[in-house]
């Protein structure tokens, strides 16, 4: 894949790292990674699309017939493989983060946390069409913040963090990433890739 001419020094310093994107259901991760993975020339991969492939089975059908921990560590085993690959964005599921055997996996590229408020996440969740097993409850909208409230200390450990607004595109969110990698690889070009700590807020 090419890169767009732009961001051939930014794929140059990335040195064939994976970018990772974690976050909660509905905020924008497979639709950012799609525009990340055409500007850098990277491959675009959806962890659970990954994952079902793998299976044989959907989503929805492995929460049911496995059980949440179960799919957990299914999950784990899919971005283990993703993790020995290179030069990949990937959108990961909402939940990844609980477990700490994938953070040892993400870290080892950089990890961007796409944030965004409760209401906006709602929103876009309203209307999407892909079933979310974690929401089939009496109140999604409660079970959304619970969810956000209980994830929220692991999302942070993400290298850099974008905070979205409700106006802004993917293409304005992925150029947020892009912004802020090639700001923050500039300033650490010295030091070893892996344990860059970016903590970048846009």
């Amino acid at each position: 894949m090419n890169c767009a001419p732009e961001y051939r020094p930014l794929r140059q310093q990335l040195a064939g790292a994976n970018v990772y994107l974690v976050g909660m259901m509905g905020c924008g991760k497979s639709s950012t990674g799609k525009v990340l993975a055409r500007k850098l020339g990277y491959r675009w991969l959806d962890a659970d699309q990954v994952l079902e492939t793998a299976a044989g089975r959907t989503i929805p059908a492995l929460f049911a017939q496995e059980g949440e921990e179960g799919f957990r560590a299914m999950e784990t085993d899919v971005l283990r493989q993703i993790g020995q690959w290179h030069s990949c964005v990937v959108s990961t599921g909402g939940g990844v983060v609980i477990r700490p055997a994938n953070w040892g996996i993400m870290h080892q590229g950089v990890v961007v946390w796409l944030a965004a408020a409760a209401e906006l996440l709602l929103k876009r969740l309203g209307q999407d069409p892909t079933p979310r097993p974690l929401l089939r409850c009496p109140d999604p909208a409660q079970r959304l913040n619970d969810l956000l409230a209980a994830r929220e200390s692991l999302y942070a450990q993400a290298d850099m963090r974008i905070v979205q607004t409700g106006t802004m595109t993917s293409e304005a969110v992925a150029a947020a990433v892009l912004a802020a990698l090639t700001t923050a690889l500039h300033h650490r070009s010295r030091e070893r890739y892996p344990d860059i700590s970016l903590h970048k807020e846009v």
